[in-house]
């Protein structure tokens, strides 16, 4: 099929995006602090983070991408608005995955019905005792996928994605760093801007896929101790060299301008921060290329 005749397929973390789903915050975001599991920061301001969310979608309007909406409202989940998470989209279909974080636990099923309303197959998916959250996978390149072990994607899960997957696929080992309260996801430490070039926060960067950049030529650009807590490091790729990023993190946007990309800045900070979600987490991507 032709690019115009595909309704889906992902290889990549930054060919063109051209279908996304999206979860807009709803009454259980707005609870989310009431529940310290959840692991949000502060109160939300609900309707401040609805206008940021909308901010979000038209820039990505705005851009070219065709936004879909995922419109489930759960009673006590907040973090289906992280719509990244609990599935993922590959060249052949969907795969429902199996969050860690317990909460969480109904959203594949939730968006795996999405996807087969919308003529999105599901190809494999997620069974006990494996764990994965998305969040702890990337593409390097369109032929070689990266799946890193943390406190929410065990050794069983990572193992059955990469069978699913299938082809040049990599486990890497995440750091502990802070645990539960703190976790970082794969997608914490490394967001690719390109085939050339990739946003990574080097104190938490697996060794082993740091030699990988190395080998594969991809430069880096480092996100400062100071901006990793505001999302500097959560950096969507729109298409190559163009990227949507968390306002409010000036040396990471200085360094990827310097390095020629195109950097379009959202507010995110009730909607991401809050939650402990960025531009990617908030984002499903449903085709790309």
């Amino acid at each position: 099929m032709t690019t115009t005749d595909r309704r889906f397929g992902v290889r990549s973390s930054t060919a063109a995006l051209r279908d996304v789903l999206v979860k807009p915050p709803g009454a259980a975001f707005g609870r989310a602090f009431g529940d310290p599991a959840h692991g949000f920061l502060r109160p939300v301001d609900l309707d401040q983070a609805q206008r940021e969310h909308a901010g979000l979608v038209a820039a990505l309007d705005g851009l070219g991408v065709r936004v879909h909406v995922l419109d489930d409202e759960p009673a006590s989940d907040p973090d289906l608005v992280y719509v990244f998470d609990p599935l993922l989209v590959v060249a052949d279909g969907a795969v429902p995955l199996r969050p860690g974080k317990p909460n969480r636990a109904d959203e594949p099923a939730t968006m795996g019905r999405w996807m087969e309303a919308n003529g999105i197959p599901t190809i494999g998916r997620i069974e006990a005792p494996g764990t994965v959250e998305a969040g702890d996978t990337v593409w390097l390149r369109d032929d070689l996928f990266v799946i890193g072990r943390t406190l929410r994607t065990n050794d069983a899960g990572a193992r059955q994605l990469a069978g699913i997957v299938g082809g040049d696929v990599r486990i890497v080992d995440v750091p502990y760093w802070k645990g539960p309260a703190e976790l970082v996801h794969l997608m914490s430490v490394i967001s690719p801007v390109s085939d050339e070039l990739a946003v990574v926060f080097l104190p938490l960067l697996p060794a082993g896929l740091y030699e990988w950049l190395l080998e594969l030529a991809i430069a880096i650009v480092e996100v400062p101790e100071e901006e990793y807590g505001t999302l500097g490091c959560n950096v969507l790729a729109v298409r190559p060299g163009v990227v949507i990023v968390a306002d409010g993190n000036p040396a990471t946007r200085r360094a990827l301008e310097a390095a020629g990309v195109e950097v379009h800045a959202v507010a995110l900070g009730e909607v991401g921060e809050n939650g402990s979600g960025g531009v990617t987490c908030l984002t499903r991507p449903i085709l790309r290329g």
